[in-house]
């Protein structure tokens, strides 16, 4: 709470005239005491985990299915409205209880102890990006060590396998965790805080972004408009829904929660760039291929469709069984009536060849 009921007495401790942002500050906060204010970085990282995923869990629900597959990661994993409420019902009863509950009350004592300010003058937009890069650097450091330990056997068996629910996950299944899980790193969020003490505005900042970034990286989409792409070492939605789709206690793919560097320091990035470099080589040699090969790769396949019908017809001619095709109707075997399965049988292979 701000220690002044006025402008002017506010202006005077300053030395100077507020700022636009600043009268905006002390309007908002002069009457709204500290344990309020840090109650309402919960509600940021509440809301930003309601509404971000929005708009894309719309899309996969509504858009048509030939719209999505250019953009979906598991083009071929379509999740139902179930699925999606689900995930969010149980999620959102985890975050509120832990919210109302342990979160609130040491998150409280221990800002105020570190020395967070929510008073003026508000940060300068240098000071404000400085600490979020180092709170997003300490975040992806502590973020990996403590997602390895997860995949330990015993606390994957018991805490983790939840989070791993959804081998194709969405942006939803971004807090979608153990409760336990999701109390420690509810602490570990006010780690990087308690470390390099900021204004309360930033931390607002902090939450607003950790809980975009986690959806970003679940939402399940690798759109090649995001912004996240301009960002260096930035994982994303296709390094993280590797993790997830190859998911398992044994899986050290992929681990760091925002950027790549974690994983290619302590080479848990291997697998999924080797397979990463083998797509890359098929495609790039089937894009390639001369027009001579695809004329082999044709009259190959014609060839497996001659053998193929050579064995049909060797079939049937060792039971002596005469079929006569009459033109637009059906295959009909006159002197073996009873026979169906021949004839089902028949029919259920060209099915298999031709289809």
């Amino acid at each position: 709470m701000i220690p002044f009921t006025t402008v002017e007495a506010a202006e005077t401790s300053l030395g100077r005239a507020m700022t636009w942002a600043e009268a905006l500050w002390f309007r908002y906060s002069r009457s709204t005491p500290d344990y309020c204010l840090c109650f309402q970085s919960f509600l940021i990282l509440f809301a930003a985990y309601t509404l971000a995923p929005l708009p894309l869990t719309l899309l996969e629900l509504c858009a048509p299915s030939k719209m999505t597959p250019p953009y979906k990661v598991q083009s071929k994993v379509r999740l139902s409205p179930v699925a999606f409420l689900r995930c969010y019902k149980d999620t959102a009863i985890v975050l509120l209880l832990l919210t109302f509950g342990p979160l609130q009350l040491v998150a409280y004592a221990a800002l105020k102890v570190s020395g967070m300010r929510t008073g003026l003058p508000l940060p300068s937009a240098g000071e404000v990006a400085a600490q979020l890069v180092v709170y997003m650097l300490m975040e992806d450091y502590l973020g990996y060590w403590f997602h390895r330990f997860l995949h330990s056997e015993w606390i994957y068996d018991n805490i983790h396998y939840v989070h791993h629910e959804f081998r194709a996950p969405m942006g939803f299944a971004a807090a979608h965790a153990h409760w336990f899980e999701s109390l420690v790193l509810g602490f570990a969020a006010f780690i990087s805080i308690f470390a390099v003490p900021c204004h309360m505005i930033t931390c607002w900042l902090w939450f607003a972004i950790r809980g975009i970034a986690g959806v970003e990286i679940h939402c399940g989409f690798n759109l090649p408009f995001s912004p996240t792409k301009l960002i260096p070492f930035y994982g994303g939605a296709e390094f993280h829904d590797y993790h997830h789709h190859c998911g398992g206690k044994w899986n050290h793919s992929n681990l760091a929660p925002l950027f790549t560097f974690c994983d290619y320091i302590y080479g848990t990035h291997s697998v999924y760039r080797n397979q990463n470099s083998s797509i890359v080589k098929v495609h790039s040699y089937f894009r390639h291929l001369t027009p001579f090969y695809i004329h082999v790769h044709q009259s190959l396949f014609l060839l497996k469709c001659t053998m193929q019908i050579y064995e049909i017809i060797k079939y049937f001619s060792s039971r002596r069984i005469q079929l006569i095709l009459i033109w637009g109707k059906k295959l009909v075997d006159p002197k073996a009536g009873k026979k169906v399965r021949e004839y089902l049988h028949f029919r259920y292979v060209l099915q298999d060849l031709f289809s």
